[in-house]
């Protein structure tokens, strides 16, 4: 299956006002539209025509669980250059346990008071899992946040940073970011007050935040063999094909088209969500790669319908390349 430019052509060939009215443009603007109030930031790269589409896509969002792509290339790169070891043991104490992960998360399963993994242990866990303490151990194994995001800046990537581990993330929920503790013996009426504080630190705190440019980027370069060795550019999208919980994107891919992808999921609170994120690769069995890299913060809506609004966004992504 060939696609031909035709109404999707190279952003680079039309002019903003004709952009504008290519079908996939306004298909997804279409998306952007149901998502509100939310605001839905999308972008896709074809790999193969270099056809663009960019529906606010110019903002940062927070990334939640999609840091966790660039600090798995950032392992990864430092495997290559012989710093690291997949088969690098790792001790975790029950202190390093971080709550959440998309599965049953090493937390739920940490006994004792140490357990010890590989690097390679802790890279499935953190990617195909999203589990938080492996993520978390990752971020401090490979020197901290600041070394995730000299690993972007190096690539060219501004848009894209990394300040916190997820412990990090949690604090700011927790409204205990700015050096305080959680509170003893406070009332419900505080406690509520306190995370209603949190959640709003959180929306407006510019860490751990990507453009779907940045992020479309980001993959895209991974993709070609930009960011790493052959070997650890095969195992991470490996490990990102093997994410399939949540099923987002994945919703509205047909079976015999690959997804590789990475997921970002913020707590919920009094109706909104801060942050409901999917970027991965799409392959077809012919070997043509469309890139999408979609963030929706601030939404007000269930599951359900945040869960139909990606499978949307992918099924029209692929309507659009199976019709050329």
């Amino acid at each position: 299956m060939l696609l031909v430019v035709c109404a999707w052509q190279p952003v680079s060939a039309l002019s903003s006002e004709e952009a504008a009215k290519t079908p996939l443009q306004q298909s997804l603007s279409e998306l952007a539209v149901r998502a509100r109030p939310g605001v839905l930031g999308i972008t896709v790269l074809d790999l193969d025509t270099g056809a663009q589409v960019h529906i606010n896509a110019n903002r940062a969002y927070p990334m939640m669980s999609v840091f966790k792509a660039p600090v798995a290339a950032t392992v990864l790169s430092q495997v290559d250059a012989g710093q690291l070891s997949l088969d690098q043991k790792v001790t975790l104490t029950r202190a390093d346990v971080v709550g959440g992960s998309a599965v049953p998360s090493i937390g739920a399963h940490f006994h004792g008071e140490r357990m010890t993994f590989t690097v390679n242990e802790l890279l499935f866990a953190t990617i195909s899992e999203s589990d938080n303490t492996a993520a978390d151990a990752l971020v401090r194994l490979v020197g901290g946040p600041k070394v995730v995001t000299a690993f972007l800046r190096a690539h060219g990537m501004d848009g894209m940073r990394v300040d916190l581990d997820e412990a990090g993330v949690d604090r700011i929920f927790q409204g205990v970011a700015r050096g305080g503790q959680m509170p003893a013996n406070e009332t419900a009426q505080e406690a509520l007050a306190r995370r209603r504080r949190g959640y709003r630190d959180y929306l407006s705190d510019p860490r751990n935040r990507t453009t779907p440019d940045a992020a479309a980027k980001f993959l895209k370069q991974l993709w070609n063999g930009q960011l790493l060795s052959a070997a650890s550019t095969r195992h991470l999208l490996q490990l990102m094909e093997g994410q399939t919980i949540p099923h987002r994107l994945r919703a509205g891919v047909p079976e015999d088209v690959r997804l590789a992808d990475k997921c970002g999921t913020s707590v919920s609170f009094e109706g909104e969500t801060a942050a409901y994120n999917d970027m991965g690769i799409l392959t077809w069995p012919n070997g043509h790669t469309v890139v999408v890299a979609a963030f929706l913060t601030a939404a007000r809506a269930d599951k359900a319908e945040l869960d139909a609004l990606y499978a949307d966004i992918a099924r029209r992504v692929v309507g659009t390349v199976g019709q050329h």
